[in-house]
């Protein structure tokens, strides 16, 4: 049979990074093997499931590009992929369940399986269901749902019994039935439990392998032993490890962004996500094909060989992902980790594809203030490069068109360092000379124009090196330091000479920079 896996989420709130690692190893399953990678959306709490969370995790995995052959929005033979528009499907295998021996009515109330839970608590016993109903007659339960008893339904889990499974990732597990009890299958309003609905679930869909979240485990016998009361072929379980913060406890949000929204927001690529959650927990090993891959090509020349074997397009990774280089041991997200394969997928951006990018976080920060022309985008397209040569994500980007954008040279003054230096007679002299020489030098200045201009100051002020080239750098950012200056000398000039229906914020000439620093500095 055709490999079949499917991802489950639940909209109950945004798509969490650990959750986005197992879609993406289901997602590189399928790929690798020529497999079908199924979304089903499991939105049966229905006090906590929305249409605003659902559509925002199919946003987040589309961002991602973990595309889906079958579900929700796709389509296909096996639907409905939502469990909400299943109840009739559910409740038709329940009595089936209940028809065959397999399953009966409990009508215990709520508060007497409390009162029960806790007293086997108190007596050291694990909080498992009592069998008050099980051995009640089908025709008393008949009479006691005529007479408008709540009844949920529960399976008839077999006494003394081992339930042994294989896990692809862990190996042989096993549970004894006597920590099981009979778990709910369908509660009393009709809405199925998770560990019912599920397998309901993925046997209508031919799902062949469960990938999912350890925390998965001892949900698994449960689930077994619906399939064996039908009668049907489990799939192969794999579950994976837990994504844990740098304190090797659970990742939370007391350890920061934890969702995919968050990562996006801070300008992290999708690719460079995607390699990054791919590799925790599992190391790629040499692919059986080759892959003609240009953004393979492209990151090899960005980072050297040392990196190849960790910065993979997602193509690549599925060709070499196995279930069995999966290790059991715990991940832990390395924010470190991830910056630095972001930096290199930023460095492999073309520079078209920058600029679509960055233009989000621009535009947040006002330094794009509309639709930008087409001059607006030849200048993006030049500048951004260089600038953004050594940012780890995008959101750093509008600090690195900080001083293109915002001079304010008094605001030197009120770094005492800086100040003084400024007010020493060489660098006040470096001032005066460079507004002397830019004001009959070209109205624009590029790179070798600005070259021509610092020379021409070297040659009225003596100064050289530091002495020359820090005040020309003050005089023409109001900064101390920052990108180099034939990289943001040229990007002013040509920024300032935009009319404002380019859509960019307003910038001073590198003239009149020059000219405000010596006035600022006590020169006429």
């Amino acid at each position: 049979m055709a490999m079949r896996v499917r991802f489950a989420p639940s909209p109950t709130g945004h798509l969490h990074v650990g959750n986005a690692r197992t879609a993406l190893f289901n997602w590189l399953l399928a790929r690798g093997q020529g497999g079908t990678f199924i979304l089903r959306i499991e939105d049966t709490d229905l006090e906590r499931s929305t249409k605003a969370s659902e559509a925002k995790i199919l946003e987040d995995l589309r961002w991602m590009g973990l595309d889906w052959d079958e579900g929700v929005e796709a389509g296909g033979p096996m639907g409905p992929y939502r469990q909400s528009e299943r109840l009739d499907i559910y409740r038709a295998h329940a009595e089936r369940l209940i028809a065959s021996g397999h399953a009966y009515y409990c009508f215990c109330s709520a508060e007497a399986l409390e009162a029960e839970r806790k007293a086997q608590l108190i007596a050291g016993l694990p909080p498992k269901y009592a069998g008050t109903c099980l051995s009640l007659s089908p025709e008393a339960a008949t009479r006691r749902r005529q007479a408008g008893e709540a009844a949920v339904i529960r399976l008839r889990v077999p006494a003394g019994r081992e339930v042994t499974f294989h896990d692809l990732v862990r190996g042989p597990v096993t549970f004894h039935t006597a920590v099981i009890g009979d778990p709910v299958l369908v509660r009393s309003d009709g809405i199925p439990a998770y560990n019912y609905a599920v397998v309901i679930d993925d046997q209508l869909m031919a799902i062949t392998h469960v990938i999912r979240g350890e925390d998965h485990i001892s949900n698994t016998p449960r689930q077994l032993l619906v399939y064996e009361a039908f009668g049907w072929t489990p799939p192969r379980f794999a579950h994976l490890s837990l994504v844990l913060g740098p304190d090797h406890a659970p990742l939370s949000k007391r350890h920061g962004a934890t969702s995919v929204a968050e990562f996006r927001a801070k300008g992290y690529l999708p690719e460079a996500l995607v390699n990054y959650l791919a590799l925790i927990g599992w190391s790629p090993r040499s692919s059986r094909f080759k892959v003609q891959s240009p953004k393979l090509e492209t990151l090899q020349t960005a980072t050297g060989d040392a990196a190849v074997d960790e910065l993979l397009p997602a193509l690549e990774l599925a060709q070499r992902f196995r279930l069995e280089d999966v290790s059991h041991s715990a991940g832990v997200f390395d924010d470190a980790k991830l910056a630095w394969v972001n930096r290199h997928y930023l460095k492999a951006l073309d520079s078209e594809r920058l600029v679509a990018e960055a233009l989000p976080f621009l535009r947040e920060t006002s330094l794009v203030t509309g639709p930008p022309g087409p001059a607006a985008l030849t200048w993006l397209t030049t500048v951004l490069p260089p600038m953004a040569a050594s940012v780890d994500r995008l959101s750093q980007i509008p600090e690195r068109l900080r001083d293109v954008f915002r001079f304010e040279p008094g605001a030197m003054l009120a770094d005492e360092a800086l100040a003084t230096e400024m007010s020493d007679a060489s660098a006040r002299a470096v001032v005066a000379a460079l507004a002397d020489t830019l004001a009959t030098a070209p109205r624009l200045l590029d790179r070798a124009a600005f070259r021509a201009a610092a020379a021409e100051v070297k040659d009225r002020t003596g100064q050289k090196g530091k002495a020359l080239f820090h005040p020309i750098r003050v005089a023409l950012t109001g900064a101390a330091q920052g990108p180099e200056l034939d990289v943001i000398v040229p990007a002013i000039d040509t920024a300032a000479d935009l009319p404002s229906r380019e859509g960019l914020a307003p910038v001073q000439g590198c003239r009149e920079r020059a000219r405000a620093c010596r006035a600022l500095l006590g020169h006429s």
